[in-house]
């Protein structure tokens, strides 16, 4: 007598209908160079030479390890999202083509994909994290705290970087450039006007000042002695020289001559040339 078949078998056991598809990831592609631009959200300002330099010569010997991230611009462009840094070196290698991975999205998924990268990677200065956030709530209508929930940081933590956009240009410029610390600066904010504010960053940085030694000096009465003193001294352009200021967003100097006198407007990067350029020829 034949066994009786134990069970119906493996296709028994496993489900009839097929398994949901997983989502495609975008193809990676080889796109010419000069077929690329930069991001016009990327938050990261900064790019020197030497880290270019060395990368550069990193893509000559190995290539790129890791694509590009783009989104079509139309007549066969492409615009970075993420990667500039690496679009850049490969420029700077003399590369014809580059890997990258073309994916559709909005501007503001644009600017917070590229802020998101360059936050992971620790890219970013603290008034370029700054001035992305405040992009972000300008140009796309969000809340600090949208804006935090995006990144995946505190509310006050958006709110803090965002401060510091209230210093004087010249104060930003040295926290940029890695001349002052974020510390520094909270310090510095606490000072009631522009002109000591500019004073104070200028000495902590002459002096390397630590954030402890910055805080005695202000807590000292120093500041303002010698405000008061330089108050007996004032330009009679001291007026005009700050309302310039707050228009154009920059340092401005009024010198006065025997006949007549100039204006001079200070920049500190070729975005901000291009930005005085647009409020003065608009």
């Amino acid at each position: 007598m034949e066994k009786k078949a134990l069970g119906r078998g493996l296709d028994a056991l496993l489900p009839t209908t097929k398994p949901a598809p997983m989502p495609e990831l975008p193809e990676v592609q080889h796109l010419r160079i000069d077929a690329i631009v930069p991001n016009r959200y990327q938050p990261r300002q900064t790019f020197p030479p030497q880290e270019l330099a060395e990368l550069a010569a990193s893509l000559k010997q190995s290539g790129l390890l890791q694509p590009v991230l783009v989104r079509r611009k139309g007549d066969g462009m492409y615009e970075l999202i993420s990667g500039e840094r690496r679009w850049r070196a490969a420029r700077e290698a003399g590369l014809e083509t580059i890997q990258a991975m073309i994916r559709n999205c909005s501007d503001e998924e644009s600017i917070l994909l590229a802020l998101v990268e360059n936050l992971q990677r620790e890219d970013l200065n603290p008034i370029e994290m700054a001035r992305a956030y405040q992009r972000m709530m300008n140009e796309f209508g969000l809340t600090q705290d949208i804006v935090a929930q995006r990144v995946g940081c505190e509310r006050s933590s958006v709110a803090n970087a965002v401060r510091l956009l209230q210093l004087p240009v010249e104060v930003q410029h040295l926290i940029e450039t890695d001349q002052l610390s974020a510390g520094h600066a909270k310090v510095i904010l606490g000072l009631a006007s522009p002109a000591e504010q500019l004073r104070v960053a200028h000495l902590a940085v002459s002096r390397h000042l630590s954030v402890r030694e910055t805080e005695h000096i202000l807590s000292s009465g120093l500041i303002a002695r010698k405000r008061h003193a330089k108050e007996l001294r004032r330009s009679p352009f001291s007026d005009v020289e700050e309302r310039l200021q707050k228009r154009l967003g920059t340092k401005v100097s009024v010198l006065n001559g025997r006949r007549g006198g100039k204006v001079i407007i200070h920049y500190f990067s070729s975005a901000e040339l291009d930005g005085l350029l647009e409020q003065l020829l608009q």
